[in-house]
């Protein structure tokens, strides 16, 4: 009886949305269409599996005309009932090459693209809440790819929301004529800025979903693991979640603002150069140029979309921000591949022929470590251990170092190697390449996703035994800090014990990952740190004077 009552108050409430939709001029809408009031005005979105799911909402006004290039702001308001049951437009980008495992068919494009989606169970009531931040070089990217669905959260109790947020030139660009116009004096981290927007924007709507706006953990992998860091490490960001999810992230060095530092030139340069390249005078003409060719002379200027050290949404470098303990003093839980540059080799050094000169490369570029160096990458399999001392320098250590940075602050960290090969990834000697864990950390292993033509899809009963366990640990953390999952390992922090859990078959807990890596990364980072240069990899070669210092 009750459940017919609820069914019943359900089309009562779909019938007269229908018809204040009806009055104001909107669109059609199903006779059961989940709806909700937000600040800007009325959405309504589609049930799917039990769930509502809104699709497309704006986060902040268009960035497009003179609002290209500078910092978001709110949406305007709409009148009636906002249709929100497709996805927006992806930010403009280039397109894989049609070969990579991370290829997808293009999806429409445009500037105007600050949309978020939200999957949320149907009765929700101060629900934890995930937001998601794609990854893809900050470059490439959409809220909409098939891997991101938040319906196996939301099945968890959890209102998920994936955003989009601007790319590649368009979110990144420094110029001093940005600064100039900035009442901070400041430029660039446009992409960034909008992530904290679409943050601001769940503070202040989600409730109107059932979610709880003071339990919000962000998630990221890839190049949304990195500004997961960011947003961990930046003041313009305290106080808007209260957990972060970081998968497979980096602590490299990137430009600062206005001078040369680590071997790369200032961000204001490059962005200078780029203006001249296109023949732009000025702003004005630089925001007159359509948003694909920008797009496309980013390209062909090799323009790395990346943080800018600006003193203000970035203050300063993210190991020195975790080193004096500045960073956001939240739970957080973190992990890479063992894989990770099997679908990355342009990240890995052209491998000798035999042992002989491998050892000789490494007594040139690592001097008195060359012998540490050797015994975590011996010259016994010369290619695996390019491609783990590759993973480590910009993986493993980086993981390793934010969690001991939060173990160090006080709060609860905990540690994942996600290490599980299957049929289809080991044939193609992708075996934990990165980004391999999405499946399962999404929980959709062992079922069919399309719009994904080259991933190598996990297919068995054991992948999707494994998918159900890692989302259970996920949203468990979501929920109340603590990762757990039924019938699976207790997951301890991180602390004294130096604790992680390594995803292979099943989980398993275990202590000490990969004994000597993170002490051995990091004195490479700290002697290039004090020479001024850059730590991201070790492809480049090293002044071995430099390391002796």
């Amino acid at each position: 009886m009750r459940l017919k009552n609820i069914a019943a108050l359900r089309r009562h409430f779909a019938f007269a949305l229908c018809l204040v939709a009806a009055a104001a001029g909107a669109p059609g809408f199903a006779a059961d269409a989940p709806a909700a009031t937000t600040a800007e005005g009325r959405v309504a979105g589609v049930w799917e599996e039990g769930l509502r799911v809104f699709r497309g909402i704006p986060y902040a006004a268009p960035p497009v005309g003179e609002r290209r290039w500078r910092p978001p702001t709110r949406p305007a308001k709409w009148e009636g009932v906002r249709e929100a049951r497709s996805f927006g437009p992806d930010c403009v980008q280039p397109s894989y090459p049609a070969a990579s495992v991370y290829f997808e068919p293009p999806r429409p494009m445009r500037e105007d693209c600050l949309t978020l989606n939200i999957w949320a169970p149907e009765r929700a009531e101060g629900a934890p809440v995930i937001v998601w931040i794609h990854g893809g070089a900050l470059q490439y990217g959409s809220s909409a790819s098939p891997m991101y669905g938040g319906a196996e959260f939301a099945k968890r109790g959890i209102i998920f929301v994936s955003i989009n947020y601007r790319l590649g030139v368009l979110g990144w660009l420094a110029h001093p004529a940005l600064s100039a116009e900035s009442a901070e004096g400041v430029s660039g981290n446009y992409g960034l800025l909008d992530q904290m927007a679409a943050l601001i924007w769940v503070r202040r709507n989600i409730g109107a979903f059932g979610g709880d706006p003071a339990n919000v953990t962000v998630m990221g992998e890839s190049a949304g693991a990195l500004s997961t860091t960011y947003l961990l490490a930046s003041p313009r960001a305290k106080g808007l979640f209260a957990k972060a999810i970081v998968q497979s992230p980096n602590m490299r060095a990137v430009p600062h603002l206005r001078d040369a530092a680590f071997g790369m030139p200032s961000a204001e340069a490059t962005g200078t150069a780029l203006a001249g390249s296109l023949g732009a005078a000025d702003l004005a003409a630089l925001r007159r140029i359509d948003p694909k060719a920008l797009v496309a002379a980013g390209m062909r200027a090799r323009f790395i979309a990346q943080p800018v050290i600006d003193g203000a949404v970035v203050p300063e470098q993210l190991v020195d921000i975790f080193d004096r303990g500045e960073q956001a003093k939240v739970p957080v839980l973190a992990g890479f591949n063992s894989g990770e540059v099997r679908s990355q080799r342009a990240l890995v050094p052209p491998a000798p022929a035999d042992a002989a000169p491998y050892e000789a490369e490494a007594g040139r570029r690592y001097g008195d470590l060359a012998p540490a160096f050797l015994r975590l990458y011996p010259s016994s399999d010369v290619e695996e251990s390019l491609v783990a001392a590759t993973r480590d320098a910009v993986y493993g250590w980086a993981t390793e170092r934010l969690v001991r940075g939060q173990t160090r602050a006080g709060r609860p960290a905990y540690l994942y190697l996600f290490d599980h090969c299957y049929a289809a990834a080991r044939e193609r000697d992708l075996c934990a390449f990165h980004a391999s864990e999405l499946p399962f950390a999404f929980g959709v292993a062992g079922r069919p996703l399309g719009g994904m033509p080259n991933w190598p899809m996990p297919a068995g009963e054991a992948d999707r035994a494994l998918a159900r366990q890692m989302i259970d640990y996920w949203a468990a953390f979501a929920a109340n800090g603590t990762p757990s999952a039924g019938g699976a390992p207790a997951w301890p922090a991180y602390g004294d014990a130096e604790n992680f859990m390594r995803f292979g078959a099943r989980p398993v807990a275990e202590r000490d990952l990969l004994p000597g890596m993170f002490e051995f990364q990091e004195e490479i980072m700290q002697r290039r740190r004090r020479a001024g240069e850059q730590w991201f990899t070790n492809r480049s070669p090293l002044k071995r004077q430099r390391l002796m210092d």
